[in-house]
């Protein structure tokens, strides 16, 4: 059998706060890795504290990719994403470097790692549409609308999710198919990375949520609302007439951060609604994951020998 040449990847997946990122640096470290992070709140600039992003030191001491990307008025799409990570891999292999993948964002995992299934591209006008309905009618009931017309994709998407709602209406009303018969499509070109898909992630559910409240709690106090207020301050996000609407501040955390500062309750509740986002988050990651048949799993405080052992039987000799 002739050997597999294709060059080493090695995907570090898993809920948020789940201890991706000190793994990835330790990694990194110890074998001239690079990290290209999978995570979609950091591809904003500004988004720092919230988001948990790698500091100064950190980006000194381990290059990382995709990080600081946009601004937190634009978008990225999972297509430009996979594009760009697909660019970052390939240089960093080509000089002899290990790329790490660290995150948490399934849909930008599976557009780089499986590619997205062909599908009508954006349309500005469709879109405009889209949201003066939304303005006049609210988003729980283009969620309803999406439901008649596409039940499978309704039931993945949430009624407070603008941006997704929004695609499957975008692509129905253009193709006139449901999203979801699109996504059953043949998918795109794999990546051609030979990639070691490993999960972080605590067997017990009450270590994690304890993991995600310190961590909040740790944010609140390196002042994540002082960030958020420079946010606001931002020209290009006062011009933005539904900035709730933004990717950026739908990111957990930054929504509530957001509404508490605009006076809808608050600072314990803020607390509160913030903690309890990340939780479903996590829940959702977790879903997403378990659908991944080729990852292996592991509890990060308790499975540190399984873990080298994985790691050394995929990169002998290193």
């Amino acid at each position: 059998m002739p050997t597999d040449q294709r060059p080493l990847a090695i995907a570090l997946m898993g809920p948020t706060a789940s201890g991706k990122t000190a793994l990835a640096m330790e990694w990194a470290q110890r074998l001239s890795g690079e990290i290209v992070s999978v995570d979609s709140a950091l591809v904003y600039r500004g988004l720092d504290i919230g988001a948990a992003k790698p500091d100064a030191a950190m980006r000194v001491a381990v290059p990382h990719h995709l990080i600081d990307v946009r601004d937190p008025w634009q978008t990225y799409s999972a297509a430009e994403f996979a594009a760009d990570a697909r660019a970052a891999l390939t240089d960093i292999a080509a000089r002899g470097r290990l790329p790490i993948l660290a995150g948490g964002t399934g849909l930008y995992f599976q557009a780089l790692l499986q590619g997205l299934a062909p599908m009508p591209e954006a349309d500005p006008a469709t879109r405009a549409a889209i949201r003066a309905e939304a303005k006049a009618r609210g988003w729980p009931a283009l969620h309803a609308e999406l439901a008649r017309v596409d039940p499978i994709a309704a039931a993945r998407i949430h009624a407070t999710d603008p941006q997704r709602i929004q695609r499957a209406l975008e692509v129905f009303r253009l193709s006139g198919r449901p999203i979801s018969q699109w996504q059953r499509e043949p998918q795109r070109e794999r990546l051609p990375f030979r990639v070691l898909k490993l999960v972080l992630a605590p067997r017990d559910r009450a270590v994690l949520h304890q993991r995600i409240e310190r961590r909040f709690d740790a944010m609140l106090a390196d002042g994540f609302l002082d960030e958020m207020q420079r946010l606001r301050a931002l020209p290009g996000l006062q011009a933005v007439a539904t900035p709730l609407d933004l990717p950026a501040i739908r990111a957990v955390g930054y929504r509530q951060a957001w509404e508490h500062l605009d006076g809808a309750y608050g600072r314990d509740e803020f607390r509160d609604r913030a903690i309890f986002a990340t939780r479903q988050l996590a829940k959702r990651q977790l879903t997403w994951l378990r659908g991944q048949p080729d990852a292996r799993w592991f509890d990060p405080a308790s499975d540190g020998k399984s873990l080298e052992v994985a790691l050394a039987l995929f990169l002998p000799g290193r």
